[in-house]
C-alpha cells in the first residue's frame, strides 16, 4: 500500500521519508490539500539494460548493405 503524506509533514521530515523509501522500495505520495501532487520513489537502475548491451556487443561483426531489405533466407535463425 502506498503511503500518503501532506506537503507540510513531508517538509518537516523529508530525510526520514527518503530513507524509508530507499529502505523499503515503496513509493511515497505527497499531497497538497488532500490531492496527490508528487510521487517519491526509488530510482530504477539501468544495470539490466547495460548487461544486455554488453552481451550484444560484438555480435554483429559486419553488415555490408544496411539499407537493403532483409529476406527470410538472409536470417541465420540457428545462431
Amino acid at each position: 500500500m502506498t503511503v500518503q503524506v501532506s506537503k507540510s509533514r513531508f517538509k518537516a521530515r523529508a530525510l526520514e521519508y527518503f530513507r524509508k523509501v530507499e529502505k523499503t522500495g515503496e513509493p511515497l505520495i505527497v499531497t497538497d490539500h488532500g490531492k496527490p501532487t508528487l510521487e517519491i520513489r526509488p530510482l530504477e537502475r539501468k544495470a539490466d539494460a547495460q548487461a544486455a548491451l554488453k552481451r550484444l556487443k560484438g555480435s554483429v561483426t559486419s553488415y555490408q548493405r544496411p539499407f537493403d531489405p532483409v529476406d527470410d533466407a538472409d536470417w541465420d535463425v540457428l545462431g
